[in-house]
């Protein structure tokens, strides 16, 4: 690490501790040349493959944007946005790969969206999904019914999403 005074290309570790959220490590380091003392931060890179094979740096900014437009409408606030975004992120930090698709970054999305808001979580399952036909969104919400009740949506009726109407109604 260069020294950001002088510019000696060595310094050496004074002090290191994780910071409050886990995700870096806060280092104070020294340069033996001038003395001077000043603090790095070092987090783990997450890169994420797109499908065209380019590979970018994970944007919870992104992730947190891509759900947005499934809420657009929908009572979610930004700060579940926010923590959304923070979930997805964890998920995937602790796969413990440093390198994903954005297969696997849809899928650490799916869950958490499911219980934040089923009709954002169907929305963003079109896309993901890729639902070319009323079937498709038929069978997504027949599996969303299938939850077992006391899991969130209560009683295996999924809210927002109107009850088949029969005959005998």
């Amino acid at each position: 690490m260069h020294c950001p005074f002088c510019r000696h290309p060595d310094s050496r570790v004074v002090d290191s501790r994780t910071t409050d959220d886990g995700t870096s490590i806060r280092r104070r380091r020294q340069c033996p040349d001038c003395s001077r003392r000043f603090t790095t931060v070092e987090t783990a890179s997450l890169m994420v493959i797109k499908r065209s094979g380019v590979t970018e740096p994970f944007s919870r900014t992104k992730v947190i944007s891509g759900v947005r437009k499934a809420c657009q409408g929908r009572p979610v606030t930004e700060d579940a946005l926010a923590q959304l975004g923070q979930r997805v992120e964890e998920a995937l930090r602790a796969t413990g790969s440093a390198e994903l698709t954005t297969h696997d970054v849809g899928l650490a999305i799916l869950g958490p969206l499911q219980e934040l808001d089923l009709v954002a979580y169907l929305r963003f399952a079109s896309v993901y999904r890729a639902f070319d036909s009323p079937e498709d969104f038929e069978a997504a919400v027949a599996e969303l019914r299938k939850r077992p009740p006391g899991e969130k949506g209560g009683s295996g009726a999924t809210p927002g999403v109107p009850e088949p109407v029969t005959a005998a109604d």
